[in-house]
């Protein structure tokens, strides 16, 4: 689970497995497997870096 900001300033938690594809629209559209959308404050770099964050942390628990 990764944690954002939606554009009335309140926090999203999405689970970063969803995610199918973000964009810069010019805020940050993600677009989940499930065909949901959220418009987030975070640029597509802080989302790509918050998955890349929440995929190492479970690989390190496998371990």
């Amino acid at each position: 689970m990764i944690k954002l900001t939606g554009l009335n300033n309140r926090e999203l938690i999405l689970n970063a497995d969803h995610i199918e594809k973000v964009e810069a629209v010019p805020d940050s559209l993600i677009t989940l497997t499930n065909g949901n959308k959220y418009i987030v404050l975070e640029s597509t770099e802080e989302i790509i870096n918050k998955v890349i964050e929440y995929k190492n942390r479970i690989f390190r628990i496998g371990l």
